[in-house]
């Protein structure tokens, strides 16, 4: 059964923490389907069933909680890591979810890691691909990229929405273009700043295949010495060293140059809930897989690599759950 590691919930009551502290976003994200009320919740079930998907790996980014004031930050991030446990606990058989963390505070930060996942029994976390106005790889959050890297665990990287830093990504470009360039950006600088090889036990999920990264390896690879020096690997190596979900609004084209890109077994179905819906949901996120791969494919793009990666237990056992 497929599994969606791309999908948002939003509740309320965050979003309404997050406008308290200054946020001024929110209001995008609200009156999609993916607040966290019965009736938000019945339908999401009723397309994920329509779908034939299993289960949905929850995140909060762009709206993670980046916020200047310290106690704020904290509270905001806990409050929503505490509703997405609390989602698991109640829906086993449907959700997973990806924690956030308070950056930049970067104490607080590695405090929340540890009680979301050990504490929370979280799947990993969601950073978006610029973090308080830093670029990931920005020494201030080494600790945190260390601890990381000692637990092995999952980061799905998502944009932050502040178009890629460019000011003529304005109103709607700000997602059409920019998320997808900010994806790119984020994506190669872990590759050319040594990320993956200074923190190789780091399991890194792109959205979005990464935006251009598949169109742009071999560019990467030719030119990788404009450094002035020889790269420790090659950037299309080092790139397969990473997961990619397969948000790209049912594009055979796109689907087919990422799995040629990097490979099938780097990449993970994801939906970008609410953002597909309807039959974008069940024919633009999930169906075109099967219909755009050989056969023996799509398991592995739709199941089986997301369940190793995540650590999750058979399929079967999740049916059992079911009501």
């Amino acid at each position: 059964m497929p599994i969606d590691v791309h999908a948002h919930l939003y509740p309320s009551t965050y979003l309404d923490l997050l406008e308290e502290g200054g946020v001024t976003t929110t209001a995008a994200h609200r009156g999609l389907g993916a607040d966290d009320t019965g009736a938000d919740l019945d339908a999401r079930f009723a397309l994920m069933n329509e779908a034939g998907v299993d289960l949905q790996i929850l995140s909060v980014a762009p709206v993670t909680g980046y916020l200047a004031d310290r106690e704020r930050a904290v509270t905001a991030t806990r409050l929503i890591n505490d509703r997405y446990a609390e989602m698991v606990e109640c829906h086993p058989q449907r959700f997973r979810a990806f924690a956030t963390v308070p950056l930049p505070h970067i104490d607080d930060a590695l405090s929340e890691l540890d009680r979301a996942l050990t504490g929370l029994g979280m799947a990993g976390i969601v950073m978006t691909t610029t973090a308080a106005g830093k670029a990931l790889t920005d020494p201030s959050f080494t600790p945190l990229w260390q601890e990381l890297d000692h637990r092995s665990a999952v980061v799905f990287l998502h944009p932050a929405g502040d178009c890629a830093g460019s000011p003529q990504l304005d109103g709607p470009l700000r997602w059409l273009v920019g998320a997808p360039m900010e994806d790119t950006i984020a994506a190669a600088k872990l590759i050319t700043q040594g990320h993956l090889l200074r923190y190789p036990n780091v399991r890194i999920i792109n959205s979005h295949f990464g935006g251009a990264l598949p169109m742009l390896l071999d560019r990467w690879d030719n030119l990788s010495r404009l450094g002035g020096a020889e790269p420790e690997i090659l950037p299309s190596e080092a790139a397969r060293r990473m997961w990619y979900d397969t948000v790209c609004h049912g594009s055979s084209t796109a689907l087919l140059a990422g799995a040629r890109a990097v490979g099938t077994d780097r990449l993970v179905m994801g939906s970008d809930f609410p953002y597909q819906t309807g039959k974008m949901y069940t024919q633009g996120a999930v169906g075109f897989i099967s219909d755009a791969l050989p056969d023996g494919e799509a398991p592995h793009i739709l199941d089986a690599t997301a369940r190793e990666l995540l650590g999750l237990p058979p399929a079967t056992t999740l049916k059992e759950r079911q009501p």
